[in-house]
């Protein structure tokens, strides 16, 4: 159950909203970052807030990847595996990332603290290879640079 006061600044996004389905990411992203991940719990909230049936959520929640429907690491990492990644050498990226981590694409750490997945475009082309750690982008990627990430990120 989500606490008075976000369900309060959820239902005044709502509100505000031309109509409910404009805040429905808002709502979802809001409810995920409470939860750690949109649990079924958070969907039925959303539905309600939104005015919306679960079902109609659901299927938004499945459209963005930046949604989970299941739970993930503290760190979410996104590597971009587009055309332009994939000519810079996003799969070299990716192969250390899952030997670094000890994990396999979908796969979370065992401390919980990362969930490693690849994403369609990120719009860091002309900075390839690309992913992000949350809401952090970074670039020009090389092994190097992904261990100093990880680092700073677990810091």
């Amino acid at each position: 159950m989500i606490p008075e006061a976000l369900k309060k600044s959820l239902a005044e996004r709502v509100e505000a909203a031309v109509t409910p389905r404009e805040a429905a990411v808002d709502v979802m992203k809001e409810l995920q970052t409470h939860y750690g991940w949109l649990t079924d719990e958070a969907v039925a909230e959303a539905a309600a807030l939104l005015g919306l049936s679960p079902l109609q959520v659901e299927e938004l929640a499945t459209f963005y990847e930046m949604i989970y429907r299941r739970p993930v690491g503290k760190k979410v990492i996104h590597v971009c595996d587009s055309i332009s990644c994939w000519c810079a050498d996003c799969d070299g990226i990716i192969e250390h990332l899952k030997k670094r981590l000890g994990v396999e694409l979908g796969g979370t750490t065992a401390d919980g603290m990362y969930t490693l997945l690849p994403c369609a475009c990120m719009g860091r082309c002309g900075d390839s290879p690309a992913m992000s750690v949350g809401d952090t982008p970074y670039g020009h990627l090389t092994p190097h640079l992904v261990d100093e990430i990880l680092e700073k990120e677990r810091g």
